[in-house]
């Protein structure tokens, strides 16, 4: 058996769900995205990454500047979906919308939920030190992920973990547990779950200050938030130059210090910084202002850092 689907999604982690649905058999009649976007010093018109995929495989393609007011209607009228599936769209849905398919709109979610419901689920739960995340598919309401939970399908975080490799990992349950799900609302086994509001959190959107590395926290805090970061946007400090230094990756050091935090303890294979409690952070790889990507040793040997030096954090 398979569906009707209207899939509405944008960035790579969508494009790796829809891939899961086509590869299932479903029929994908149309695929909601956001509009071009400029970017680049070159301000070049930009897919997503959702986009480019429907266009290799020859999909309908939508992309409204607004679905307010009934705009869509028209559309959904003549796709006649059985089901809207959502993974990362980036736009609130009106009830017209969520309401209009035989089995409503299904959403993809990057936490365990109720908790970080919102934006950031997955560098939020890095940066937060969790052990453990997963996928949650949700049925959509109009609150921001409120909706019955569907299925979950949970998986650790490794110490090593980054946003990246979560990202991708998370990619691939994410398609798996939405075809299960699919499955299940078809054939009337699903069972919907209420979430718990009292215990949920919010995963806000990741800001400036979120990069900002403050040297008073301990080692195994800013790793962490130096993993949940990696790669993009990446957390920062500054040099006593006042030149920004962003950090790539780095980890707990053995051993401890009495230096002040945010000191330059040693140089070997990097350089390790005191942190709060006597912990030391070694760093790894970097991005200084103005360079390329490198390994944090190459960053020494070209003498842009010595022992001693203060990573100015309070900024």
């Amino acid at each position: 058996m398979s569906m009707k689907v209207l899939f509405m999604g944008t960035p790579d982690i969508s494009a790796q769900c829809l891939k899961a649905i086509l590869a299932a058999g479903h029929n994908v009649v149309g695929v909601v995205t956001q509009p071009d976007k400029p970017k680049g010093r070159g301000y070049e018109m930009a897919k997503s990454a959702v986009k480019v995929l429907a266009e290799e495989l020859g999909l309908p393609i939508y992309q409204p500047e607004t679905l307010k007011n009934g705009v869509f209607l028209p559309t959904l009228e003549e796709l006649q979906p059985d089901i809207i599936v959502v993974v990362a769209f980036g736009k609130i849905l009106q009830s017209y919308i969520l309401d209009y398919p035989k089995y409503g709109s299904i959403n993809i979610h990057g936490s365990v939920l109720p908790e970080y419901r919102g934006a950031a689920p997955i560098q939020r739960a890095i940066i937060d030190g969790k052990k453990e995340t997963g996928i949650t598919i949700i049925q959509m309401d109009e609150g921001i992920d409120t909706g019955d939970m569907l299925h979950i399908i949970k998986t650790p975080i490794e110490d090593d973990e980054t946003f990246e490799t979560l990202h991708d990992k998370l990619a691939e349950i994410g398609g798996r547990a939405v075809v299960e799900a699919m499955e299940m609302i078809e054939n009337g086994t699903v069972v919907r779950e209420k979430q718990d509001d009292s215990k949920a959190c919010y995963a806000q959107k990741i800001t400036k200050a979120d990069c900002k590395l403050d040297f008073s926290r301990t080692a195994d805090e800013l790793s962490c938030q130096i993993r949940g970061l990696s790669p993009f946007p990446l957390a920062f400090t500054k040099l006593p130059d006042a030149r920004m230094l962003k950090i790539i990756s780095a980890k707990k050091a053995p051993g401890s210090t009495e230096a002040k935090p945010g000191t330059i303890v040693s140089l070997n294979n990097g350089f390790e910084v005191a942190c709060g409690g006597g912990t030391k952070l070694h760093v790894t790889a970097v991005l200084p202002e103005g360079k390329g990507r490198m390994k944090a040793e190459d960053f020494v040997h070209g003498r842009r850092i010595a022992l001693g030096d203060m990573l100015k954090w309070e900024m």
